[in-house]
């Protein structure tokens, strides 16, 4: 299969209708594709340092008011895979644009507004943004030679670890200082400017088949994610015995066979499920959704941690600032990292090289549970952490490509993205039933107890070594990775 693809895009090549591009031009265009997805990225998490302020502000409940980020998460789960099947066939660039489209409509309404209705509307329209980045790993494996496409794919995939790690810290000195709008604001314009440069600076991939839209799957897909993140989301909140949240997860079953008999029945499905059904892909993905999990739960199990008062036994009693800072190492090491990797994939293979970032993963997961004394271990920790998910994240979009047809990269990247967003409401789930279980009580308040976050590193650290050891059974193929 990518054989084929190669061949069709030589003749492509060759006969004049479409060239890869080289040089600057190749460089620039990994630049903007990749400052689109880390905007997409900041914006996914730039709220939750700011959540525990936002009743007050908005005259809401607690409850209420996570539904900022419970909207983001459902719209996005949903128009990952969507999104990504419409862009192999009508154009990646075209969806990516849509999906910027989406972070900056949101941010304009947003910014106008303090009515919690109309900002949940604002952060579900944000929602559709995070397909952009696995649009942007395909439109980069597309339109770049092979020998960049590696060093391309692995920069664009890091910017959802980059992004998550800088919204932290950059989200606390505006809340410090200023009103939570201006957080829109900086969204937006970031948003807004990488339109424009994509419009200017970055062409349409090659290769739009066109086709019919599959609706039908599409409801199918979206009721079944939907049924299952907001059962994950909110089940510490109401309950995992409570009837909405059973009544949620039964639900899912039948629409899952239902879409699973659907697309398996029709020409151009939504999710090409037996592709997807091939044992590397299978893998790869239950690699990416444990490495998800493990690296989720860094922003879970850091900033609260060093927010605590030092009564707790294990907090710092820091500002939002100084644990959005603690956070940081993770985003600019995983960043440093995913570049420096691509001579490590081809030397040893992504397969190893996904495995060697789990295995680091679950090395900063260790080390978090016996060092505690220090603010300092805490940053080595998320240091560690932030190489092994620049290592890990580098290799999933070139195993990916290993084993996808270009006609499907988009796709194939989406279901990938899919994972990993599935990874992180796991780990939100669990971690937040985790760390509600055992809490200590100081001065009238509860917080959760070093015991707690002791389990929260452990399953982590076993998240990271699941991964790796997934990540060998995959195998190294003959083949150079997939791309233009």
């Amino acid at each position: 299969m990518a054989a084929s693809s190669r061949t069709a895009s030589s003749r492509i090549v060759a006969s004049g209708e479409w060239e890869p591009l080289t040089g600057g031009r190749a460089w620039l265009a990994m630049l903007v594709i990749g400052f689109g997805a880390l905007s997409v990225s900041v914006s996914q998490s730039v709220l939750v340092p700011v959540l525990p302020n936002l009743p007050a502000v908005l005259h809401t409940s607690t409850a209420t008011a996570e539904w900022l980020l419970t909207a983001t998460l459902l719209v996005g789960a949903v128009s990952v895979p969507i999104f990504g099947r419409l862009g192999d066939m009508f154009g990646k660039r075209a969806l990516f644009l849509v999906a910027l489209g989406g972070l900056v409509l949101g941010a304009i309404l947003a910014v106008q507004t303090n009515n919690v209705a109309l900002l949940i509307i604002a952060r579900a329209i944000q929602g559709t943004a995070l397909a952009a980045i696995p649009l942007g790993i395909g439109l980069i494996s597309s339109l770049v030679p092979r020998d960049k496409a590696v060093t391309a794919m692995a920069v664009v995939s890091a910017m959802l670890g980059v992004g998550g790690a800088l919204g932290l810290p950059m989200a606390g000195v505006i809340a410090q200082h200023s009103d939570f709008h201006v957080l829109f604001w900086v969204i937006g314009i970031a948003g807004a400017l990488s339109v424009v440069a994509t419009l200017f600076l970055v062409p349409e991939a090659p290769g739009r088949p066109g086709g019919r839209v599959d609706v039908p799957g599409s409801v199918l897909l979206g009721a079944m994610l939907t049924a299952v993140l907001l059962a994950l989301s909110e089940g510490t909140t109401w309950g995992w015995g409570s009837p909405l949240t059973l009544s949620l997860l039964v639900i899912s079953v039948p629409l899952a066979v239902g879409f699973a008999r659907y697309e398996t029945r029709i020409a151009l499905p939504i999710v090409d499920l037996r592709a997807a059904a091939r044992r590397p892909i299978v893998l790869t993905n239950c690699s990416t959704l444990l490495m998800g999990v493990a690296m989720f739960a860094a922003l879970i199990g850091t900033a609260p941690y060093v927010q605590a008062p030092r009564s707790t036994g294990y907090g710092f009693g820091s500002s939002i600032i100084v644990s959005g800072l603690c956070v940081l190492p993770c985003g600019l090491f995983s960043f440093i990292f995913a570049p420096m990797t691509a001579r490590l994939l081809r030397k040893v293979g992504a397969d190893r090289t996904l495995a060697l970032g789990g295995l680091t993963v679950a090395v900063g997961w260790l080390l978090r549970i016996f060092a505690t004394g220090s603010l300092w271990e805490i940053v080595l920790g998320s240091t560690i952490l932030g190489a092994g998910s620049g290592i890990g994240y580098a290799s999933m979009p070139t195993l990916i490509g290993h084993y996808t047809d270009l006609s499907s990269i988009a796709a194939a990247n989406g279901i990938n993205s899919l994972s990993r967003t599935l990874g992180g409401a796991i780990a939100t789930s669990v971690g937040g039933s985790l760390l509600s279980a055992s809490t200590v009580l100081l001065a009238g308040q509860h917080w959760p107890s070093l015991t707690a976050y002791r389990m929260l590193f452990i399953l982590c650290a076993g998240a990271g070594v699941l991964a790796a050891v997934l990540a060998i059974r995959i195998g190294r193929p003959g083949a150079e990775p997939q791309s233009a």
